[in-house]
């Protein structure tokens, strides 16, 4: 099976939003809702994409439905990032490899997803992207893995997602000119970017 994008849709943008009233994934860039942004690159690139959202958030569910995407629901969103990766993983274990991707990343290019899934398709076992700014390099998302991080993967827990796999691994950092790897939507302001 080739590889598969998972794209993690299911966090409650607290700090775009304290009151909860407005979902930061279906705010509009250019007329489109961040989170189809985000959808359309992976989409572009990978057959398939598994889209995690948190029950009851019919409205991202459709709108990510509507494109392609396979939806499911993650009752354990509210304990952090990890069991929403873990939740997608078990989706798409038949896949080779994943690129998981965040929702709140609309800018990302599907260049960018290209080469990191043709760095895992090649060998890499965690392709990361980098990209050259003013400061120096900077590491940014999405991330790719192989087939051979799975159970250290399935095992992850709380909010830090898979921080600790690539900090403590061989990671292929790849070289993208792609600043949008380094930008998500987590206040209003973000949404002018």
């Amino acid at each position: 099976m080739p590889l598969a994008g998972i794209l993690l849709a299911a966090g409650r943008g607290r700090r775009f939003d304290p009151l909860g009233q407005r979902n930061k994934l279906l705010q509009p860039i250019g007329g489109v809702p961040v989170v189809v942004h985000s959808a359309r690159h992976l989409l572009a690139v990978l057959p398939r994409v598994v889209a995690v959202v948190r029950e009851g958030d019919e409205a991202t569910a459709a709108q990510l439905a509507a494109l392609g995407c396979e939806v499911t629901a993650c009752a354990e969103a509210d304990s952090g990032m990890a069991a929403s990766l873990v939740h997608g993983l078990r989706h798409a274990l038949d896949a080779s490899g994943w690129v998981v991707a965040l929702g709140d990343m609309p800018r990302v290019q599907p260049g960018t997803i290209a080469a990191l899934a043709g760095a895992v398709a090649q060998g890499a076992d965690i392709a990361v992207p980098v990209y050259r700014n003013a400061s120096g390099t900077e590491r940014g998302n999405p991330v790719a893995f192989s087939r051979r991080h799975l159970p250290q993967l399935l095992a992850l827990s709380g909010d830090r997602g898979a921080r600790g796999i690539v900090r403590d691994n061989i990671v292929n950092e790849v070289a993208v000119d792609d600043p949008g790897i380094l930008l998500d939507i987590d206040t209003p302001p973000d949404l002018m970017q």
